[in-house]
């Protein structure tokens, strides 16, 4: 009798498109050029270039130009081919370029910092240039003047800064982990609120100006979602990297994350599912199941003539309890922990198949992945990455 042949299921994962090579150091920041087979990059090697197709299928440079300083990031205006690169030396420079991508020509240069820019925003609805740089500041110009209208002193170095045009506040995520909401004029700003959720920097910034979420990637592994527009003052924790998070990319249309970081992962979450917010970690001097002392409870140690234990945290209820009393492991995906993590054993007990079924697919991308675009019309992701490499993958089979 014949064997019964089975068919594997099908993994759906990224494509990968393009491998654009050349760079001769980091690729700080890159973006796929909108209807075009072309790709923009800034790098470390003071380099700016534009990668276009060629009838070869390999991405060769149309543009090669060099910086007089390190390129740390940029900005583009697909609208108006505006290009703002931001300057290991303080400076933001300003390029147009030409309609078939061959030709940049300089508009202006901005005095923007003190030191390397770290973060740099074209607004074209204000004609506004924001950025962020190592001096602790943030600031903001007038692109058609060039005049500097207004900076703020961040608590620390800034690595994320996204802008809600309709509202004109301003997220500045800093390497203390906090995170700052500014309220813009012309000419001024107002400081709405700051809040800290990370136990690391905070490495990224995603905005959604549609549900009026905020979220930010953290060396500390984790990515959190504030909800800032829904006034219920919910942060959800997203737990699924080994390394610290690095990029954030957020698809509206199918209320996907995408999030990348040192580990060379791709991890594409499903935020269209009821998250459930991680619990407050309980206080007490003994097991909140077994009623064991813990070690520094020296007094019930002495009255009870047993030895102290470990202090251990159930992830799902947040009770402090001992390691006998949570020896299981399990992932609890709508909580964002796609890892096992320690749960007490009731709770082990408590949660079912369903509750156990991931809401994220992991992807190996196999570079430290340190900037990512994403061009939703497309499903195209754009990384690059510290090997000098910038990958460009389809992503319809998980973004979709």
């Amino acid at each position: 009798m014949a064997a019964e042949i089975h068919p594997q299921p099908l993994t759906r994962k990224p494509i990968l498109l393009q491998r654009v090579e050349g760079s001769q150091e980091v690729v700080n920041m890159a973006v796929i050029v909108p209807k075009e087979e072309g790709v923009i990059s800034v790098s470390e090697d003071r380099t700016v270039r534009v990668w276009l197709k060629r009838d070869s299928g390999q991405y060769w440079p149309s543009i090669y130009h060099a910086m007089p300083s390190p390129c740390s990031c940029m900005s583009f205006n697909p609208e108006t081919r505006r290009l703002s690169i931001g300057l290991d030396n303080g400076t933001i420079s300003e390029f147009i370029l030409s309609e078939d991508y061959n030709k940049m020509t300089p508009v202006k240069n901005y005095q923007a910092h003190q030191s390397r820019v770290t973060m740099v925003l074209f607004v074209l609805e204000l004609e506004w240039v924001l950025s962020t740089g190592q001096d602790k500041q943030f600031a903001w110009h007038c692109s058609e003047s060039g005049q500097r209208l207004g900076c703020y002193r961040t608590s620390a170095v800034a690595s994320g800064l996204q802008f809600d045009v309709e509202t004109r506040h301003v997220f500045i995520g800093d390497h203390s982990g906090q995170v700052t909401i500014l309220k813009l004029e012309q000419e001024n700003c107002t400081l709405l609120t700051s809040f800290r959720g990370h136990t690391g920097g905070v490495t990224a910034l995603c905005w959604d100006p549609v549900q009026r979420v905020l979220f930010s990637g953290s060396s500390d592994h984790s990515v959190i979602m504030w909800d800032i527009g829904g006034r219920k003052g919910t942060a959800i924790e997203l737990q699924g990297h080994n390394d610290k998070v690095q990029a954030l990319s957020y698809a509206q249309h199918t209320r996907q994350l995408i999030s990348c970081g040192g580990d060379g992962g791709i991890v594409v979450w499903n935020m269209d599912v009821e998250r459930q917010e991680t619990p407050e970690w309980l206080d007490s001097d003994s097991c909140q199941k077994c009623d064991q002392p813990f070690f520094w409870n020296f007094k019930q140690m002495w009255d009870s003539k047993k030895i102290g234990l470990r202090q251990h945290h159930c992830r799902k209820c947040g009770k402090a309890v001992c390691g006998k009393c949570s020896s299981k492991r399990s992932s609890i995906p709508l909580m964002g922990f796609e890892f096992e993590v320690r749960v007490c054993d009731s709770c082990h007990e408590a949660i079912t198949d369903e509750e156990r079924a991931p809401t994220a697919t992991f992807h190996d991308s196999k570079h430290n992945i340190v900037h990512v675009h994403f061009d939703a019309t497309r499903g195209w992701l754009l990384t690059s990455g510290t090997d000098k490499v910038i990958k460009l993958w389809d992503m319809t089979p998980v973004v979709s």
